[in-house]
């Protein structure tokens, strides 16, 4: 079928038969007339002959032959002869601007990113408005990032569906997609023509399936009436399966005759003959690459039409009934560029796929994701690589929402002939997970996690019964997370999850404090027989700020509490400028002091001995209150330990309903 002019992608580039070797010695005006008629492999070996034969001498010709010689075989892919021919006419000194800019393509599309991006800079410098050579140099200076972090898609070349010739556009057929329909110049049906664009034989429709364990078979040329004498491609089928939309190029030997879109029913088993589908009256406008919408409701397509943006644009017409289409929309300045832009799939109502020369890529034809947003505008997006290559890449299609499916390309085929690969983008998953316990590391039944994110999940969790909950999210998104429980203050906690394409599982456990007993604020710590703070305290502190924000109508009592050594009175007025210091050290953080009071018990509420710390320490049993009496029984190292203990700071809730009304 035809990739295009300058790709592995004829348009359908109509063709003319026979190539032009009726005269023994080729003219220059033969040359031109069949570049004229988009002949470009006839033409390109006439300039070639043309350019041996000259003289050295002759700069002017051979820097004309050499140029449009380039020109001929970029726009079939050949892109190391075009490299050549190109570099000849610079040698030649060939003395139009425009040469700087092709140099530049043909660079790219070879990998040379630094050369291509030199020439671009040399050509901007003299046309200063042409966006088209600015995006190329952007594509050339993202190139190192683009291959430096591929994506995470697999992509690899279908050989059960490769020949020795090209093949490219392959679209699925049928709702198990176990159906593949493509282009190729291989083939019976037109095994006598030559196509003037390529030098090979006019494409044709062939169809691949499934076989009953899923494997791709060899697939077969499709012979039904749709089979038409002419180059024909890049087929697109209505949701009911029943209707065939695609390209169709038939011969005129006097003109370029334009690609039209025609369509063919199916009835039976069979595909009718095609006929033209009416989008305008003429047959003079280039009309290609049909893809219909899931919904029927669109046919968006390719064109070459007044106003547009500069090259080939996408436009699409509304299925108003049968052979009756509406108005030709053009897609608009987001999508379209003064480069081509080729084969459209549309995938859902509000997502598009397509290949750009236009948008900043890596060379030659890139595929492009288009999303429509809330206001109307078309956010487009380079799928990277290796998807995307220096080479042509193109034709893009899905297995439905799966992230998988088919394209083509023409990378590592030094003719320029395109070959389908495959494509998968292994799913990528995010968790987060985690445990509710209580302040004592008690696992909670009967606790709740809620997570909000700027990706619109609202989720409420129950935890299990072993006290642990786990959500999927999505990556390169912001969540605010909430564990909460019957009788205990909420906790919260925010989450960036990484833009990487990779698995990852966060782990995030949430310890509630209880409203009716007090809690140990731990690692909190104060200078020797004095009051004052010390650095290391700040965690603790912070983490106490944090609480008191995620409970605004909790008041609560900050009480510290000392060893058995020294007098009373000592001790109670020691904790309760410790106690005092918390406090202050809060309401500096900005915690309203109205929600705050200090409190200096000294040694007179000996700390209680939990399960929890019965378990860290066994001399201590479960229950018992750590007394001047049974601390004094100890030994010296159980004596040190029980202190330790004891010196503590606390905080009790004295209040759920501050500024309440």
């Amino acid at each position: 079928m035809m990739r295009q002019w300058n790709t592995g992608i004829y348009l359908l580039g109509c063709m003319v038969f026979g190539l032009f070797f009726a005269c023994k010695t080729p003219k220059l005006s033969q040359a031109e007339e069949k570049q004229r008629l988009g002949e470009y492999y006839g033409a390109a070996e006439i300039y070639r002959k043309l350019y041996t034969r000259s003289k050295p001498d002759q700069k002017e010709l051979r820097a004309y032959i050499a140029y449009r010689m380039g020109d001929c075989n970029r726009l079939i892919g050949n892109i190391p002869r075009a490299v050549s021919a190109y570099r000849n006419a610079w040698r030649y000194e060939y003395p139009d601007s425009t040469l700087l800019l092709r140099l530049g393509q043909v660079y790219q599309q070879s990998g040379q990113y630094a050369e291509a991006y030199r020439h671009y800079r040399a050509y901007l410098h003299l046309n200063p408005l042409s966006q088209l050579a600015a995006n190329a140099a952007l594509g050339c200076r993202k190139s190192g990032e683009w291959l430096e972090n591929p994506t995470l898609h697999r992509v690899s070349r279908m050989e059960i569906f490769s020949s020795r010739r090209s093949e490219f556009a392959p679209m699925f057929y049928g709702e198990k997609y176990d159906r593949l329909y493509f282009c190729s110049t291989r083939g019976v049906v037109h095994k006598d023509s030559v196509n003037g664009i390529t030098g090979l034989k006019n494409n044709a429709f062939f169809v691949s399936k499934k076989d009953e364990k899923g494997a791709w078979q060899k697939p077969e040329q499709v012979t039904d009436a749709v089979a038409g004498e002419y180059d024909q491609g890049t087929p697109s089928f209505s949701k009911d399966g029943n209707t065939m939309y695609y390209t169709y190029c038939g011969e005129d030997a006097s003109e370029p005759r334009t690609a039209e879109i025609y369509v063919s029913t199916r009835s039976g088993a069979s595909w009718s003959k095609g006929q033209r589908a009416p989008i305008v009256k003429d047959s003079i406008t280039l009309l290609a690459h049909p893809a219909v919408s899931p919904d029927n409701l669109w046919l968006y397509y390719v064109a070459e039409a007044g106003g547009g943006y500069g090259g080939k644009d996408l436009f699409r017409s509304r299925l108003v009934g049968e052979n009756d289409y509406g108005p030709m929309e053009n897609l608009g300045p987001e999508i379209n560029t003064e480069g081509d832009e080729l084969f459209p799939y549309v995938r859902d109502s509000v997502t598009l796929y397509f290949a750009s020369s236009g948008h900043p890529g890596l060379g030659g034809l890139d595929l492009f994701k288009a999303t429509l947003d809330s206001t109307g505008r078309w956010n487009v997006e380079n799928m990277g690589a290796p998807v995307n290559s220096m080479a042509d890449d193109f034709g893009i299609t899905f297995a439905g929402q799966q992230e998988q499916g088919f394209f083509s390309s023409n990378r590592n085929d030094a003719r320029g002939w395109d070959h389908i690969y495959s494509f998968e983008y292994p799913s990528v998953t995010i968790f987060i997970e985690g445990y509710v316990a209580n302040h004592e590391e008690e696992v909670m039944e009967n606790a709740v996690v809620r997570i909000v994110g700027r990706d619109g999940l609202n989720v409420k969790v129950p935890v299990k019964p072993d006290g642990s909950y786990r959500v999927e999210l999505e990556r390169d998104v912001s969540y605010v997370m909430m564990a909460n429980a019957p009788g205990y203050l909420n906790q919260n906690f925010e989450l960036q999850t990484d833009a990487e394409e990779k698995n990852e599982t966060y782990y995030v456990d949430f310890y509630l404090s209880p409203v009716n007993r007090p809690v140990v604020v731990e690692n909190i710590f104060y200078d020797f027989d004095r009051a004052t703070l010390r650095p290391e305290s700040k965690e603790a502190l912070d983490g106490l700020v944090k609480l008191l924000n995620d409970n605004p109508n909790v008041t609560i009592e900050l009480g510290a509490h000392t060893d058995r050594k020294g007098s009373d009175a000592y001790n109670e007025k020691l904790a309760g400028r410790r106690a005092q210091s918390v406090v202050d050290y809060l309401t500096a953080a900005g915690i309203d002091a109205a929600r705050l009071t200090a409190k200096g018990y000294g040694e007179s509420v000996p700390k209680q001995i939990t399960a929890r710390l019965a378990e860290q320490y066994d001399f201590l049993p479960d229950g018992t209150a750590l007394t001047e009496e049974f601390v004094n029984a100890l030994t010296p190292e159980q004596q040190a330990i029980a202190d330790q203990l004891n010196r503590r700071t606390e905080f009790q809730v004295t209040g759920l309903e501050y500024n309440l009304k």
